[in-house]
């Protein structure tokens, strides 16, 4: 089955003919956002050109040292998930070639070294990613296609502007998800690329720091141990409960199914209840595809659509307000009313005021958001409801909503395993700034965005139950 076409888009005006504009070298998926080799539109796309006469195919995967301040905990968990890609193209005899450096430079290097005939990769809303893939379409000579293999709808034909909310989005999604929620291929036959060009051997068989590195084959031909402890990130304890990787993925997918789907839309918001997918850190780094778990959902005889709403319409909602509004992470983007509300309470009086450290530290008056600071430092992960409540509260103990968003981003960055995504993005913004919202009544520091509290908390679940969990010497 091929792919349909309206997955993918070119970025190069002189590839819209497709396979007219394709030379006889391989064809290079560059693999980025969606880190997997089951399920994964893109690769499969690179696949289909490949089968042109005298193609090959082959996947590069470029490690910047440094990242929008992830730490070592996250580059940890992508690079083990990335050792068991290595070892799955392996075993198709796909060669995985792996870059360190900027991407602008070595990808278009690697097309030269490899006289490579046409780059796929995969879609990204975020800033970065659309300025590299810019600027690549620019400077190299040869078709270059994006396919969206994140979003189970293409980010760019689920709505052409920022939407104003999920109401809003909601019915686009549903009109197209008969076309786009269809099965993967049952089994996937690629042209196989036995052996690369001896001027892409390995480069630093002496574990010497280099500015960039080839490597060919499975993990037999990279020493995954030497790149673990390559990027300039800042050292983190692991994460505690996340075992990394595309298999490791799909035996969360089939836990949830099976124990928590059927309870999910009454105990999502007790975090004192594992009632949630535990998906998060493996979606956002592509090691399994929100298509399959939504076809998964599905088919399981169980009621799955408060998951399938937010796996699919606020998730997806998340890429269109990144991909549309540049300023998804100052407030900037925030919408026109709350920006409104917000300055008009700039004076407020706040009864207490954390720098940041304070906050790192989980230094605040209030333990229920101590008690969260805490669960994300030690699991890498937050209860998705106490996020919410857990960012309000840092609007309202800073002196302004820039310097909370700033704050927010920065702690869930740097502590989540899912940072750096449009979901974190979105998050922070609606409850920072109220996008995706509408207005609430008027109190101070808030304006007129959604308020949250520790009574109302407690009306929800047993706050203390959950504090002695994560702080019990508070």
């Amino acid at each position: 089955m091929p792919v349909n076409p309206r997955r993918i888009r070119a970025l190069r005006k002189e590839s819209h003919d497709s396979h007219a504009s394709q030379s006889s070298g391989p064809v290079i998926y560059w693999m980025s956002r969606d880190q997997r080799v089951r399920d994964n539109w893109a690769l499969l796309y690179a696949g289909e050109l490949a089968k042109t006469p005298g193609s090959h195919l082959a996947v590069a995967f470029c490690l910047a040292p440094s990242f929008l301040g992830a730490t070592k905990m996250q580059y940890r968990f992508m690079l083990q998930g990335l050792k068991e890609v290595s070892d799955d193209l392996s075993a198709r005899i796909i060669p995985f070639i792996l870059l360190r450096g900027d991407p602008r430079e070595e990808i278009s290097r690697l097309i030269e070294e490899l006289d490579a005939g046409a780059l796929v990769c995969d879609f990204s809303p975020l800033r970065d990613s659309l300025e590299c893939k810019s600027h690549l379409a620019q400077i190299i000579e040869i078709a270059f296609y994006e396919v969206d293999a994140h979003n189970i709808i293409p980010c760019w034909l689920a709505s052409p502007k920022q939407e104003w909310a999920a109401y809003s989005f909601r019915p686009k999604v549903h009109r197209l998800l008969f076309e786009f929620l269809d099965e993967f291929p049952a089994s996937s036959s690629f042209p196989s690329f036995p052996a690369l060009p001896e001027k892409v051997a390995a480069k630093n068989a002496t574990n010497e720091p280099v500015k960039s590195s080839f490597q060919e084959g499975g993990s037999a031909g990279i020493d995954w141990q030497e790149v673990l402890e390559w990027p300039e990130a800042e050292e983190m304890p692991a994460a505690k409960g996340s075992e990394p990787g595309e298999r490791a993925a799909f035996r969360q997918m089939d836990y949830f199914l099976k124990h928590r789907l059927a309870g999910y839309e009454n105990e999502r918001n007790n975090p004192n209840i594992s009632g949630q997918s535990g998906l998060s850190p493996y979606l956002h780094f592509g090691q399994i595809s929100a298509q399959r778990v939504a076809l998964e959902a599905a088919r399981s005889g169980i009621d799955a659509g408060a998951f399938l709403e937010e796996l699919i319409v606020r998730r997806e909602l998340s890429d269109n307000y990144c991909y549309y509004n540049q300023h998804y992470d100052d407030v900037q983007g925030f919408p026109a009313w709350a920006l409104r509300s917000l300055d008009e309470h700039s004076g407020d009086r706040r009864e207490y005021l954390y720098s940041l450290p304070e906050l790192e530290k989980a230094a605040t008056h209030d333990d229920l958001w101590n008690a969260a600071q805490q669960e994300m430092q030690q699991t890498g992960k937050m209860h998705g409801y106490l996020r919410m409540y857990w960012a309000k509260k840092i609007l309202e103990w800073t002196a302004t909503p820039a310097a909370a968003q700033a704050a927010a981003i920065y702690l869930n960055d740097r502590y989540e395993l899912d940072g750096r995504d449009p979901n974190g993005y979105a998050g922070i913004a609606w409850s920072i700034g109220g996008l995706h919202d509408r207005a609430w009544k008027e109190r101070a520091i808030f304006g007129k965005v959604r308020y949250m509290s520790y009574s109302g908390a407690k009306r929800k679940f047993d706050v203390q139950a959950y504090i002695d969990r994560w702080s019990p010497s508070r």
